[in-house]
């Protein structure tokens, strides 16, 4: 913020800075997120899931009584809801980490 009269005046310089540094660290908690990894169970722990930061999946470890043949639309259903589960720790991993960065600035895509 500027005021005239010899108040305080807003550095280009100094903000351009502040930015790059923050840009750095953004970039730094993203490479640090995407290697966490994170599980999820379905089931009763019947199905876990366990998959990094950057929504790759790492494992998918299924309990015996799990599997029955006679209802895969079952297991399917567990299957799928252990991923989806996964997806969600893992986005808000990446929002928690992020937020701590920005300050809750709403800055879009962060």
């Amino acid at each position: 913020m500027s005021r005239r009269g010899g108040g305080m005046r807003l550095d280009p310089g100094n903000l351009m800075r502040q930015v790059q540094q923050m840009q750095q660290e953004v970039e730094r908690i993203q490479t640090e997120v995407e290697q966490q990894v994170v599980t999820a169970s379905a089931g009763g722990g019947a199905v876990e899931v366990a998959i990094t930061g950057a929504l790759e999946v790492q494992s998918i470890t299924l309990q015996p009584e799990a599997v029955d043949p006679e209802d895969v639309e079952m297991l399917q259903d567990l299957i799928l809801a252990a991923v989806n589960e996964a997806i969600q720790k893992a986005r808000a991993l990446m929002a928690e980490r992020m937020s701590a960065v920005t300050g809750g600035m709403g800055l879009p895509g962060l």
